[in-house]
């Protein structure tokens, strides 16, 4: 079994690395849209209910993280602390919905640099991207680090010209008639989408260094500075374009630049949106073959699957298999709904961290009693605030989960 474990290489700067560089993706550059449709002028509201709830479920994933560090983040949290089907049920909602992801943040880096070839640029960023994390972890930690540091100076200069411009007006950040509960609920469940990437540093829990230091601090240091981001782009933005144009918009930032009197920015913007998305990508392909991992392990998907390379230490097959599955989506697929499609799967796999976290007792490391009741409050509320057609594939796909499931469990009875 030890030349089935994978090697712990990530340091604290690491593991907050590769969560900026799942939530700082292409969400800050496409979600605010649809975000501002369902809520309209409570945008910002929405996005401090995503962050309350992703706190929640932050400190959750951190506690048991600690607890557990082994690859497969809440399936292995779900399989100890509640039983072998709601981590399995984890799993299964987290690589479903992850690997829709994948397709979609591949495609998005299609429509921002060749939209006439939007499919073939998006499988060639899989190919690519899979090759970088099959040649060890590390490389995708330095690899994500850059692709931090170059969005984070184009949103810093987004941010600046919106506000320095003399377009900014206060007035546009009022709350007004046009939003409502149920709005500001949906614009939330949207909005959490951007922030789920925190759940890589839990999923890479077999490859930190000193895990219960480690991700305790890189998870909730990630959450903050991703939510600073989110606030003040949201604020810029919004500020320029006002609540109804922003709805309306398909790429906000970049709207919002050329509103401002900086059009000679706007394909900065474009190539910023581009990197980000190629950095979600690198993330979410890690995250989803590490947990293709723990459950090859446990026999729910091909046991070929759990092998680590000999020398790169890594889930290869996993990897590969994870990738296959991504390029065909992303040469067949369509990037709509897929936002809502994904937040549905993840706020039930965060329901289940939550539930898990409540569990733990308190020489353990459990959390505050209210945080994982609150946590998993919002994820059941949030996911059904979610628009009717995500709601509905959602629950269709964990229920099929279910039932292939409770199929392996009655054959294994029988045979």
């Amino acid at each position: 079994m030890a030349g089935q474990q994978l090697r712990r290489r990530l340091g604290v700067g690491d593991a907050v690395v590769i969560g900026l560089g799942s939530m700082i993706g292409a969400g800050v550059f496409a979600a605010f849209g649809p975000a501002a449709r369902a809520a309209g002028s409570g945008l910002l509201l929405g996005l401090g209910v995503a962050a309350v709830v992703a706190y929640c479920n932050a400190t959750s994933s951190a506690r048991l993280a600690a607890r557990y560090p082994q690859s497969g983040g809440t399936y292995v949290y779900g399989r100890e602390r509640l039983g072998p089907f709601w981590g399995y049920l984890a799993g299964w909602g987290f690589v479903v919905g992850k690997t829709a992801s994948c397709a979609a943040m591949a495609l998005t880096v299609g429509s921002y640099l060749w939209p006439a070839q939007q499919h073939l640029v998006a499988v060639a960023a899989v190919a690519v991207l899979t090759a970088v994390d099959y040649a060890g972890v590390q490389k995708s930690a330095w690899l994500t680090r850059l692709i931090v540091a170059v969005v984070l100076l184009v949103l810093a200069g987004v941010v600046a010209v919106c506000l320095g411009g003399g377009t900014a007006m206060a007035d546009r950040l009022r709350i007004g008639s046009d939003s409502g509960a149920g709005g500001v609920l949906q614009a939330a469940g949207l909005l959490f989408f951007a922030f789920a990437g925190y759940a890589r540093i839990a999923t890479l829990g077999e490859e930190v260094r000193d895990p219960a230091r480690t991700i305790p601090r890189a998870i909730p240091l990630a959450l903050g500075i991703a939510l600073v981001c989110y606030a003040g782009v949201a604020v810029a933005v919004l500020a320029v374009l006002g609540p109804d144009a922003l709805a309306h918009s398909g790429a906000p930032l970049a709207d919002a630049v050329r509103a401002a009197g900086a059009p000679g920015l706007v394909p900065v913007v474009r190539a910023g949106a581009a990197v980000a998305a190629l950095g979600s990508l690198l993330a979410l392909i890690l995250g989803v073959s590490r947990t293709t991992l723990a459950m090859a392990r446990d026999g729910h998907l091909p046991r070929a699957l759990a092998a680590v390379h000999p020398r790169h230490r890594v889930p290869h097959r996993a990897e590969l298999a994870v990738g296959a599955v991504v390029a065909v989506v992303a040469a067949t697929g369509d990037v709509r709904g897929a936002i809502g499609f994904s937040s549905f799967g993840v706020l039930a796999y965060y329901a289940i961290a939550n539930a898990s976290a409540w569990t733990l007792g308190p020489a353990e490391g459990r959390p505050p009693r209210v945080v994982p009741v609150a946590g998993a409050a919002g994820c059941v509320l949030l996911a059904f605030a979610l628009p009717g057609a995500s709601v509905l594939w959602g629950a269709v796909v964990l229920a099929a989960g279910a039932g292939v499931y409770g199929v392996r469990r009655w054959a294994a009875a029988r045979g």
